[in-house]
């Protein structure tokens, strides 16, 4: 069978290159699962899963000396398959000195495929405890014995030997104070500098292993902590934990506690390896479990140990070389090597950590992303929420779609839901005279230059109204259009009306050119009876009060529009402009019309003009011949005022809280 090379980095031993010929192909650890990818051979090892069957030689770095495994070595057409693969990689590390070129080509960024689409992208697996300083609450050497003084480096055992660089032939260890004269707890303090997934933990003894050890974790930097994983043969009585228990999703989060790894052999070189996914059952689906992503998260690793092995059956073996011949056993913690095997926490936006200005670490965000964790979104990108990122969606943050006019924006959660979860971006402060929760239209006082697109700087002119001929400073966001006063004409109101001629009063500026014979007066071509005992017309001043107001039935704005006469009746077209009072439900705003009897009307009781615009406060009849409203004598029809409007939404108002009772 063809085997396949594995060239395999191992965290403890920065310096050297394992090859490995196996009998099967290599897995991607952690493919399939979307959490934290484990080393080939850690990941098993660290779930204390042996490894597949390998045959493996270490090369020393630099010509050092080389060490066999105990498995055998490899065969004759290993070897020679092992030296066609040095000798390639010795020809492309010749080719890129003979071309430098060849070895400055940009990688490409894990975190964008080929046509430049955002993807989740992970940091490299490390050892996340490798050169970090550890604090112990005990180490020997302060006072000196014969085999431990701190003040002699060849005697030394400091807390920097359980992180620094390894070899199998010089095992570094750390050492506590002889447990005879100090307590039995010791704990040892690991600080990451930074949110870090972690997949394992591990620790390598000088000693035999404690009978009992707990590990925490922090996620505040030191600040609280909870329980990891608990060892002890004695998990009731120490931790108050059963040995065996079943974990479910709704306990996944909580330490456990085994009897496993608690022997008293080997004397040397046992190993604790806790495996934070190891038979949690959402690991499967790591990236739709908040609950794991939260488990495996950790700034802080601490390690207690509790309680070390009695050594009676021991005798006095070792005791005289060790602790200047007292006749007691070796009682103390030693450890070589201390592992925190996982990544840099990046939430799937970052491929790598970097140190920043401050030398701490940090992602090397992407995606629109910023912060320790890559977790929030960049200014000006919260189109959408932040989310961390998973093998299906990179879950990017999106910019705000501000159409170039604003530099800032904010989430809204409710316009986010109502989009169907597309947008949620709300621009702030429009520039450019642009208005609107995308700054897609001109605001006020402006209109929009279609000749222009919606993105430019002059997309929006002024309206530029007349500050005499027009009715205000608005105009219309598509015309451009001022409103203009009576009589004035023109896209900014500055010119009079066809018929209309300019006076002095900036009230009204266009006011119309008076007629030889005056045809604008409606009259009956009825002889007028008496008309100063029939009516009397309505004078100018007309003031309404709460009284008047209630004794009519109807009190409408209207404009004329033209008039007929059918029979005994003026027939007026009228166009209802506004309602403020009716008691007959088909009054409405619109087109209608108002029937005057020819004979009040040739007495100006009331007195009425072709497109002109009234008060009308009448009383209804209902006729079927004539359809609408009814004016007489006794209705008051006068020429409207807009200083009235406020008047008559006062009086309505009124009516409504029911203080309009009609005699």
């Amino acid at each position: 069978m063809v085997g396949t090379f594995i060239f395999c980095s191992i965290p403890s031993i920065k310096q050297r290159e394992l090859l490995c010929f196996s009998d099967r192909p290599v897995e991607r650890a952690g493919e399939g699962t979307g959490g934290p990818a484990v080393p080939v051979l850690g990941a098993r090892w660290a779930a204390g899963v042996p490894a597949p069957r390998q045959r493996c030689w270490w090369a020393q770095a630099g010509g050092g000396r080389r060490g066999r495994s105990r498995s055998p070595g490899p065969g004759r057409m290993e070897v020679l398959q092992l030296l066609r693969l040095l000798l390639t990689t010795s020809m492309l590390r010749l080719s890129q000195a003979v071309n430098p070129f060849v070895a400055q080509q940009t990688p490409p960024d894990p975190c964008y495929d080929e046509s430049g689409a955002p993807r989740r992208c992970i940091p490299e697996f490390v050892n996340a405890a490798f050169g970090k300083e550890v604090h112990a609450s005990s180490t020997c050497g302060k006072p000196p014995t014969r085999h431990c003084n701190a003040s002699d480096p060849r005697k030394a055992h400091p807390p920097a030997y359980l992180t620094d660089l390894n070899t199998a032939s010089n095992m570094t260890c750390w050492r506590s104070e002889t447990l005879h004269h100090s307590p039995h707890n010791v704990t040892l303090t690991l600080s990451l500098g930074k949110k870090f997934e972690v997949v394992y933990v591990s620790l390598q003894f000088c000693s035999p292993r404690p009978e009992s050890t707990a590990i925490f974790k922090s996620m505040d930097y030191g600040k609280t902590w909870v329980p990891y994983q608990y060892y002890s043969s004695q998990c009731r009585k120490i931790y108050g934990k059963p040995s065996k228990a079943t974990v479910t999703k709704q306990n996944e989060q909580e330490a456990l506690c085994t009897d496993g790894l608690t022997d008293l052999y080997p004397l040397t070189g046992g190993l604790i390896a806790f495996s934070t996914l190891d038979g949690r059952p959402s690991a499967q689906d790591f990236d739709s479990s908040p609950v794991l992503q939260d488990w495996v998260t950790a700034t802080d690793i601490r390690v207690v140990f509790s309680r070390p092995h009695q050594f009676r059956e021991l005798g006095g073996r070792e005791a005289g070389e060790e602790e200047g011949g007292t006749g007691a056993a070796p009682y103390y913690y030693a450890v070589g090597e201390l592992q925190v095997g996982g990544r840099c926490k990046c939430n799937g936006h970052a491929s790598r950590c970097v140190k920043d200005k401050e030398q701490k670490l940090v992602c090397d965000c992407k995606h629109n992303t910023e912060g320790p964790e890559c977790d929030r979104c960049k200014p000006f990108h919260y189109d959408r929420p932040w989310q961390r990122a998973s093998a299906r969606e990179a879950n990017e943050c999106l910019a705000c779609n501000c159409n170039l006019h604003a530099r800032r924006c904010r989430f809204n959660m409710e316009l986010y839901k109502l989009s169907g979860r597309k947008s949620g971006g709300v621009c702030l402060n429009c520039r450019h005279n642009t208005a609107g929760r995308h700054c897609h239209y001109c605001k006020e006082g402006f209109y929009r230059d279609l000749s222009k697109s919606i993105t430019d700087r002059k997309a929006c002119k002024a309206c530029d109204c007349h500050p005499v001929g027009a009715a205000g400073k608005t105009c219309n966001q598509t015309t451009g259009q001022c409103p203009c006063k009576d009589g004035v004409t023109g896209l900014t109101c500055n010119r009079c009306a066809k018929g209309f001629q300019q006076s002095r009063s900036p009230v009204a500026p266009c006011i119309k050119i008076p007629a030889i014979n005056p045809t604008s007066l409606v009259t009956s071509t009825e002889a007028p009876a008496d008309c100063d005992s029939y009516c009397k017309p309505a004078k100018g001043n007309y003031k309404i009060n709460m009284k008047k107001y209630c004794k009519k039935d109807y009190v409408v704005q209207v404009n004329i529009l033209e008039m007929e006469t059918v029979a005994n009746w003026a027939k007026f077209t009228i166009n209802i402009l506004s309602v403020y009072k009716c008691r007959d439900e088909r009054v409405k705003r619109g087109d209608n019309f108002l029937w005057i009897h020819l004979k009040d009307l040739s007495c100006k009781c009331p007195k009425i003009q072709i497109s002109k615009k009234y008060l009308v406060m009448g009383i209804s009849e209902n006729s079927t011949d004539r359809p609408g409203l009814m004016a007489d004598k006794n209705s008051l029809v006068i020429q409207w005022r807009d200083a009235w409007t406020r008047r008559l939404r006062k009086l309505q108002r009124r009516e409504k809280k029911g203080k309009c009772v009609k005699p």
